[in-house]
């Protein structure tokens, strides 16, 4: 039976809620923060660190504030990602980007806020062990950061315009997209007690599945419907970027993404039924259509 990934969104969804609806700030801001966390995203890290702390015995309710956490850092990424100086987008998921929605600098401080806000919701996360909080904030800390993310976005600005190999492509996405799934995968496991061969288990996992979900997307950016997608297709190729499909083509691409396919799903097979949701969520990420 596939695993139904609408209670997951249902639930980081009521605690984003709770905690942007306890802000005590303008309301233009908490406006824009919260346009841009309930964007329509598909919310894949949210649900990844909850079927991580389900696959080693946590509690949904212990995984809710790491999930919420993950997910504003993540939309504070996109709205940095669609401002003029990134890659100036006006369309996210078929919506105005938050500066087309408000305004430049407003998408700038509901970004900034988003990302301080994630660290807040974490450290007020009382129920959970203080070491546990610690361990949450350091992994979130360095995979959204200048050894993460930000990296990864830095990297991707540099190669804009040239020709890049691909061992140089798979280290700017490890960065770019995979540190915060890793990272994701990582915090729920965190969350529980696993041994050191089931934590690296799932790390290597979130590596694997974060690399599979940028190949799928520079797929997607090339073969996807606009219509469904809520964004132009091809601008990464009209914007230079430097992509699997752009660099390797088409098919080659697609035969990478069906060899992470099946090291992901072989990354988790030791852990048999409680992995059956990572498993769902791989196929879900591989064969989505947006």
């Amino acid at each position: 039976m596939t695993t139904d990934f609408s209670a997951y969104r249902a639930r980081v969804d009521k605690t984003l809620q709770r905690h942007l609806a306890s802000l005590v700030s303008p309301p233009r801001l908490r406006d824009a923060m919260a346009y841009s966390v309930f964007n329509g995203g598909k919310r894949i890290r949210p649900i990844l660190v909850y079927l991580a702390a389900e696959a080693v015995g946590a509690s949904l309710n212990d995984a809710d504030e790491a999930a919420a956490a993950v997910e504003m850092i993540h939309a504070y990424s996109l709205v940095h990602d669609d401002l003029p100086c990134m890659d100036d987008d006006t369309l996210r998921r078929g919506n105005p980007t938050c500066h087309i929605q408000f305004d430049e600098a407003t998408a700038v401080l509901a970004a900034d806020a988003l990302q301080a806000c994630a660290f807040n919701v974490i450290t007020r996360a009382q129920h959970l062990p203080a070491g546990t909080r610690i361990s949450l904030i350091d992994e979130i800390g360095r995979a959204a950061g200048a050894e993460g993310m930000v990296a990864g976005q830095m990297l991707d600005l540099g190669a804009e315009g040239t020709r890049v190999d691909e061992a140089t492509l798979r280290e700017m996405h490890r960065h770019k997209t995979g540190a915060l799934l890793r990272a994701s995968v990582r915090m729920g496991a965190l969350l529980g007690d696993p041994d050191d061969n089931t934590l690296a288990l799932l790390t290597h996992f979130g590596e694997v599945l974060g690399l599979a979900f940028q190949v799928r997307d520079d797929i997607l950016d090339e073969t996807g419907d606009a219509a469904v997608m809520g964004k132009a297709a091809g601008s990464d190729r009209d914007n230079d970027k430097a992509t699997f499909t752009t660099i390797l083509g088409l098919d080659a691409t697609r035969e990478i993404l069906a060899d992470l396919r099946a090291e992901a799903l072989k990354a988790i097979a030791p852990l048999h039924n409680a992995s059956q949701g990572l498993r769902d969520l791989t196929h879900f990420v591989i064969d989505r259509d947006h």
